[in-house]
Formats: structure tokens, C-alpha cells, sequence
């Protein structure tokens, strides 16, 4: 396993026009999915042909490139990661990068229980995993498929390996599994898990007719706070996420909130992300994109790499403008652009 060296000190060229510094790349390894959740993929659009994918090869070496520049942090995306045929060897390979300080991965968990050993020798040591709900049969509807005790199995396998911490990722939908807050939350109570409530996000649909879905989080933090007591705030640790950290007391785990639609945390977003298709993306929420997998295939040198990633940042805005009102409509579907 490899030891990350936290202390090898790395300049950052990746500075936007608002003196945000980019050291975080979300890369997309494939669009392929096991699962068709409603609010990633509210109707599963063709699979992309798997010649204009990346390859790994060509992953690493944007990696590389980014590194060079500043990335310290990479996480694998998908749709879902861990569908792709040799994504764990991947790891290993993005492990030995002596200059990144973290490689994690997202994934729903149907194919975790497999591969945790596995991604814990390759030296990942994070992993986020998605789940909405807690009742099997909601979560069949939800996602089209009956797999819930696999992504339980997948969840405690993470544990059993040693990945510290092992997050929870929930997307609360109003009317949906807003009631099952409580229960998630009260998991942190047993286990040492950072369960995260994501608010909802109009993707790949017509914002005004999903408004109805939408729970800011501050709502639902107090009404946690009046079924399960008092949050305690927990301090925020270099490269940590957006999320909002808080911890019952006694609380062997974490409660995390992320505010994307009701608390922007645009002008601390330190990301970039790289979809499955070869596309650069300065933000998720915005259609802008610039075209890296053309020049690699045509040969391009690691200095017009570079200018690509420096294209991108150039197009970073000072915040998402996405709102529930529908002045904004992203088209592009979540699981086109890696979670």
C-alpha cells in the first residue's frame, strides 16, 4: 500500500479568476449504471459507446497532468465505478502517485461487498456509498432494482476492511424518505459512519416540477435535532468536502449536511470534474465544458493538456445559477456527469 506524502509541497497553477485554488478533480470512469435512481437518471439515457470513453490509460495521464498542476485530491465516479472492468487496478496505479494526497471513490454499493478487500490493498482508504433509504422495498422503487441487502453487505464489507470513514450518501426527497432521517442519522449512533443529507437537485428535469421535492437542510437539521437531540458542530479538516459536519453526542459517527440549492458554498469550491467522455467541467451545475479526450487522441502534448485544464478554470463562474424557479435548466443527466 502505498503512503501518501503528505509533506512533498505541490504549487498550485490551478487559481480562477476568484483566487479559488482547484485541488480536487471528480473523475467520471464510466456512464454505465447497475441502478436507474429517479434523481441521477430520470430516464437512462443510450450508453455511450465504449471506444469514446476514456480509457484508463488516458485517465491516468490527465491525472498526471492535473497533479502537476495542483490536483492533490481524485475521486472515481460513474455512473457507477465499480461497473467498469478493472477500475480497482486503477486504484493501485492512482495510489502510487507519490503527489496525491487522497483517492476515493463513489459508488451505489451493489458490487462493493466483492471489491472492498481489494480497493483497501490497492490503497484507497475513503469510499462514499449511496443510499436512500433504508426500506427494501422503497429503495426498489427508487432504483429499478431489488438490491438493497447487497448495498447493506457492501456497506459493512467497507467497514469490515478498515475504510475510515465509511460515508453514507442520501439524497432526501420530500414525500419520498424525508421520514427516514431520523433512522439514517441514528446509524452514526451504532456505527462509526458520516451519514451526509444531500438536498435535492433539479438535474436533467424541468426545475419547477421537482420543487416539490426539495427540503432545505437547515429544516431538516432541526428536525432531527427535535427527534434525536442536540448536533454538536464538528471542525472541518483540510480537503474536506462541503458538507457541513455535526455528530450526536457520544455518536460513534458523523451527521453531514450539503447545501447546494439553499446554502451556496460556491466560493469555496476548490473542483473540478472530468466525465467519463473526456470532457472537462469547471462545475456540475453548468452546461460549460471543454474537449480534452479530441486533443489526447490527436496526440496532443502534456502542455496543451495543461492549456485545457487552464481553459476550464478560465470558465469556472463566481457561482451555480441553478435555482427551483427555472430560470436555469441543466439538461445534462447526473449520471452523464459522475456524482
Amino acid at each position: 500500500m502505498t503512503i501518501f506524502n503528505e509533506n512533498k509541497p505541490i504549487e498550485n497553477q490551478l487559481v480562477d479568476l476568484f483566487k479559488r485554488k482547484v485541488e480536487y478533480l471528480r473523475l467520471s470512469v464510466t456512464d454505465r449504471c447497475n441502478l436507474n435512481c429517479r434523481y441521477c437518471a430520470p430516464s437512462m439515457p443510450k450508453p455511450i459507446q465504449i471506444d469514446k470513453l476514456l480509457t484508463f490509460e488516458e485517465m491516468y495521464r490527465v491525472i498526471k497532468i492535473g497533479v502537476k498542476l495542483g490536483i492533490q485530491k481524485v475521486r472515481l465516479t460513474g455512473g457507477e465505478p465499480l461497473f467498469r472492468n478493472g477500475v480497482v487496478d486503477f486504484v493501485e496505479k492512482l495510489c502510487e502517485i507519490e503527489e496525491l494526497k487522497e483517492v476515493s471513490l463513489t459508488t451505489n454499493g451493489t458490487l462493493l461487498a466483492e471489491k472492498a478487500l481489494r480497493l483497501k490493498a490497492a490503497g484507497m482508504n475513503r469510499i462514499n456509498i449511496s443510499l436512500d433509504t433504508l426500506s427494501r422495498e422503497k429503495f426498489r422503487e427508487l432504483t429499478g432494482a431489488d438490491k438493497f441487502n447487497q448495498v447493506w453487505n457492501g456497506i459493512m464489507k467497507s467497514a469490515e476492511a478498515g475504510f475510515s470513514p465509511v460515508k453514507i450518501n442520501t439524497v432526501v426527497m420530500g414525500g419520498f424518505n424525508d421520514s427516514e432521517v431520523p433512522a439514517l442519522a441514528n446509524l452514526t449512533l451504532k456505527y462509526p459512519f458520516h451519514v451526509r443529507f444531500i438536498e435535492y437537485m433539479p438535474i436533467g428535469v424541468d426545475p419547477k416540477t421537482a420543487s416539490d421535492s426539495f427540503i432545505p437542510s437547515m429544516e431538516l437539521k432541526s428536525r432531527l435535532e427535535d427527534v434525536c437531540g442536540k448536533l454538536i458542530p464538528v471542525q472541518d479538516k483540510k480537503l474536506d468536502g462541503p458538507a457541513k459536519r455535526y455528530r450526536f453526542e457520544n455518536a460513534q459517527g458523523e451527521i453531514g449536511f450539503i447545501s447546494s440549492m439553499s446554502q451556496h458554498f460556491c466560493e469555496s469550491c476548490n473542483r473540478m470534474r472530468m466525465t467519463a467522455r473526456g470532457f472537462l467541467r469547471p462545475c456540475l451545475l453548468s452546461e460549460e465544458q471543454v474537449d480534452v479526450i479530441t486533443k489526447l487522441r490527436e496526440g496532443a502534448s502534456d502542455e496543451e493538456i495543461e492549456a485545457l485544464f487552464l481553459q476550464a478554470l478560465a470558465l469556472k463562474n463566481s457561482r451555480h445559477g441553478l435555482t427551483f424557479m427555472g430560470e436555469k435548466i441543466l439538461k445534462t443527466k447526473m449520471v452523464s456527469i459522475g456524482g
